[in-house]
């Protein structure tokens, strides 16, 4: 199994969303957009997680060659992405984003696939692959907030396209797997999804990330407001995803003791707690550092459990497209509707009744989780 070459792409990946998630939105503000213009920009990349992964889901499982795809989405979002250089205006932005993010949202999924490929059923060293993933978004959280601070957010635009280099550069390293055969008697697609268990699975993760639009589209922002520097908002956002990586150390423990249905309803109880905690005490220090801790349950053990359950649902020729749809339902339109809710939400409410009303989303959703999905499903 190539270990390293499969970290080295999840390392680089994930460093694009630590420059993405927490900096974007500065970038977007000191371009002169508001909360609203911000909340729908950001709303872009989520929003092309919906269609994109199961387009090249179905691709790659109909044609097989999942490595080719991700290298062609990985060199297509390099030469889109360089038109942001020169994109002005709402509407330029809001196309260059739609088409790079497009193309980028097309290789997690598909590389996921490869992942456990290699992996065969030695799934539990997942974690210790993904882990890389953390890693790289932590160096990049801290870097960039430091550069930020001593050269402003349009430091953000090289730092970015730097990374997407290196991700085309990491998907040379990987060959496809050999293919494996698919059992022939395997029920279809339609019908899989048609189970209460899955549906209430799909609708759980989609809640989760709703509930994480206010985080993904304002944290940084909102940290500013209350006076925190480029390079603690680093440091903050570091200490979430080191968090999460202590946590992929064990989860393998934690998944085999409690099972994946009891992980992911913990998760989504313990993000509505992070969501009431950020919004209501973001003036103390301690409390905030006591949140972003929580970022091991709200995203470490829910993407995990997540990507776990996923593997058990859907099998053989239907891999790719599971893996899609988790992709689309949650990340894409979960993180699409909670990003432009936010975003209104933000203006309209203030800050502390839109983290407050993310709080309650995700303690729906782990009533869904609890309610809905089948108990046997503990893995």
């Amino acid at each position: 199994m190539p270990y390293w070459r499969l970290s080295a792409f999840y390392l680089f990946y994930f460093a694009l969303l630590g420059a993405l998630v927490p900096y974007w939105g500065l970038f977007l503000r000191a371009r002169g957009f508001d909360a609203v213009a911000i909340g729908e920009l950001m709303a872009i990349l989520m929003a092309t997680k919906i269609v994109a992964p199961n387009i090249w889901g179905w691709l790659g499982d109909h044609l097989g060659h999942r490595m080719k795809i991700v290298r062609m989405a990985s060199l297509v979002s390099v030469l889109v992405f360089s038109a942001m250089f020169v994109a002005e205006g709402f509407w330029a932005i809001a196309l260059v984003m739609t088409l790079y993010s497009f193309f980028w949202n097309a290789s997690l999924p598909q590389f996921e696939v490869i992942t456990f490929t290699y992996l065969k059923d030695r799934v539990a060293r997942y974690a210790r692959i993904r882990v890389w993933g953390s890693i790289g978004f932590i160096a990049t959280v801290v870097i960039l907030g430091v550069l930020v601070e001593r050269h402003g957010p349009e430091v953000i635009l090289p730092s970015v396209l730097l990374i997407f280099v290196a991700i085309w550069l990491s998907s040379l390293l990987v060959r496809d797997p050999d293919p494996e055969p698919h059992p022939q008697d395997q029920p279809s697609l339609g019908a899989i999804l048609k189970k209460p268990s899955i549906i209430g699975f799909f609708v759980a993760v989609f809640l989760m990330q709703v509930s994480h639009g206010p985080y993904y589209a304002f944290y940084s922002i909102f940290m500013q407001d209350h006076g925190y520097n480029g390079t603690l908002i680093g440091q903050l956002w570091a200490l979430g995803v080191l968090a999460e990586v202590g946590l992929f150390m064990v989860m393998h423990s934690l998944l085999n003791t409690f099972g994946a249905r009891r992980v992911l309803v913990a998760s989504l109880a313990l993000a509505g707690v992070r969501w009431l905690v950020i919004g209501n005490l973001a003036a103390s220090l301690p409390m905030l550092l006591v949140a972003q801790l929580l970022h091991a349950a709200t995203f470490g053990t829910f993407h995990a459990a997540g990507i776990h359950l996923v593997h058990h649902y859907f099998r053989g020729r239907h891999k790719g497209r599971g893996q899609a749809l988790y992709s689309s339902v949650s990340f894409g339109a979960g993180g699409a509707v909670g990003s432009l809710a936010s975003g209104y939400a933000w203006q309209g409410l203030g800050p502390a009744m839109t983290y407050g009303a993310a709080g309650g989303i995700a303690m729906l959703g782990a009533f869904v989780a609890w309610r809905w999905i089948d108990s046997h499903h503990d893995y």
